[in-house]
C-alpha cells in the first residue's frame, strides 16, 4: 500500500478541522463517530482510493499499529472500513473543543481554515501544507448531537493536482470516551 494514499484518505476524512462562530449550533462533548465516502472525477484516483480503503482491513500488524499509534495522537480510534465503503472514524470531542464548535476530525497535516455562518450551518474552506491540500464546502448541523458535510478537495499527495469530494456524516454517541489507551481526546 502507497503511504501517500493513506494520506490522501485519512486528509479527506479529517479535512474539516473547522471551528464555527457564536451564532453556529453547539456541539455536545463526548464520543463523536465521522463517516465518511470519497469520490474522485478521475478514475484511476476512485481506483486508488478504493484499493487504499479494501486493503485498509488487512493491514501487517507493525502497520495497523503505526496507524493506530499515528489516530491516537490525533485523538482518534484506527479508522475501520464499512461494508458500504464509508471510512468510519471515532473521536473525542473535549469541553474546550465544543465551546468552540470544532468538528471532531484529528486533521493532519499544517492546516488552516476559516469558516463563514450559512442558514443551518457553515460553508468552510481550509488549506494544508502537509501533505499539500485546499478546499471548501458546507457542514449543516442537525441539532448540538449531529452534522452533515460536503466538502471538494484538491490535493497534490501523490505528486499531481487530484480532486476529491467527500460526504461525510457525524453523530454523537454519548458523553462518555474511551480511556486515553484506546483514543485520547483530540488535542484542542
Amino acid at each position: 500500500m502507497k503511504p501517500s494514499l493513506l494520506r490522501l484518505t485519512l486528509l479527506a476524512c479529517a479535512a474539516l478541522g473547522a471551528q464555527a462562530n457564536a451564532q453556529t449550533t453547539t456541539i455536545k462533548p463526548g464520543l463523536w463517530q465521522v463517516d465518511s465516502t470519497m469520490a474522485s472525477p478521475d478514475a484511476a484516483t476512485d481506483n486508488a482510493m478504493s484499493m487504499v480503503l479494501q486493503q485498509l482491513g488487512n493491514l501487517p500488524p507493525d502497520q495497523r499499529k503505526q496507524l493506530e499509534s499515528m489516530a491516537a495522537s490525533r485523538g482518534m480510534a484506527m479508522p475501520t472500513v464499512g461494508a458500504d465503503g464509508a471510512v468510519r472514524v471515532k473521536a473525542c470531542v473535549t469541553p474546550e473543543m465544543a465551546a468552540r464548535k470544532q468538528i471532531p476530525t484529528g486533521q493532519p497535516g499544517d492546516c488552516t481554515s476559516k469558516n463563514r455562518d450559512i442558514a443551518g450551518g457553515m460553508q468552510v474552506s481550509f488549506s494544508c501544507a502537509n501533505p499539500k491540500s485546499s478546499g471548501e464546502g458546507k457542514v449543516l448541523f442537525s441539532g448540538d448531537q449531529a452534522f452533515s458535510m460536503q466538502l471538494a478537495v484538491t490535493t497534490s499527495a501523490r505528486g499531481t493536482p487530484e480532486q476529491v469530494n467527500v460526504t461525510s456524516n457525524g453523530k454523537w454517541l454519548g458523553a462518555t470516551c474511551p480511556a486515553p489507551s484506546t483514543a485520547t481526546a483530540q488535542k484542542p
